[in-house]
């Protein structure tokens, strides 16, 4: 991998945000395993365009984000693709907490009482973030969990797999344009734990390899190679 440019770890139950230039790779680590890191993604020059989870599914027909995934805006551009991945299975159809479902899950600690132990929940976490940048309840969109997996049963009922992610578990996250990502370490809405969990994640930054012509990425999907395009005539107008 190339060197090293920034690593630092997000403790369970935060949420930060951070703008990610084009041409950067990002990798996710589940330190202990069992996190989930929730994720969303705006186009900082156009808060208007964000990420799309029906058509980054729908156009590489899949139910799961994995290695060779793009992840679409709903511009038809390509905020990053997934360049590795140890997990194989994650989530983008289940959304978020609440502060209602963490309350009635896992009972109510408030900052006031509890100071950094204290319940957050990824839809409030969201909102934190987004608010630094202009961005409200309405620009909140279907987001990624990260580390998380959600099978679909034969009778409908979807399933939580508390053990997908081992410890060390990684992903990582080559950005095709820049990028406004909004992150959380709340628990997934399934989560089935007795207790509230708070699974850290580390993560680092790096220079991504130039895109070839033999990218996986790029040729996951026939769809894929159209999203690139997109992407390279955004950058040669821009």
């Amino acid at each position: 991998m190339t060197e090293l440019l920034y690593e630092d770890t997000l403790p369970g139950g935060k949420h930060w945000s951070f703008t990610v230039k084009r041409g950067t790779l990002l990798r996710l680590i589940d330190v202990e395993g069992g996190a989930n890191a929730g994720m969303l993604f705006h186009n900082p020059a156009n808060l208007l365009e964000r990420y799309n989870a029906p058509d980054t599914l729908k156009c590489q027909h899949t139910f799961k984000l994995t290695r060779g995934n793009c992840l679409y805006s709903d511009m038809g551009r390509i905020f990053c693709s997934i360049v590795e991945d140890s997990v194989g299975w994650h989530d983008t159809v289940c959304g978020n907490t609440t502060k209602a479902k963490v309350a009635a899950r896992w009972g109510v600690k408030t900052y006031q009482a509890c100071r950094n132990d204290w319940f957050l929940n990824g839809h409030d976490s969201f909102l934190v973030e987004g608010g630094k940048y202009g961005l409200g309840r309405r620009d909140l969109a279907a987001n990624v969990n990260w580390f998380s997996k959600v099978q679909v049963m034969g009778d409908g009922a979807m399933v939580f797999d508390p053990a997908n992610a081992p410890a060390g578990s990684h992903v990582d996250l080559r950005f095709e344009m820049d990028t406004l990502v909004l992150m959380h370490t709340c628990p997934h809405p399934l989560n089935p734990a007795a207790d509230y969990p708070r699974k850290p994640v580390t993560y680092q930054f790096r220079r991504a390899e130039p895109v070839g012509d033999d990218d996986f990425c790029l040729n996951f999907r026939p769809e894929n190679r159209r999203g690139f395009e997109n992407n390279r005539l955004y950058h040669l107008i821009g």
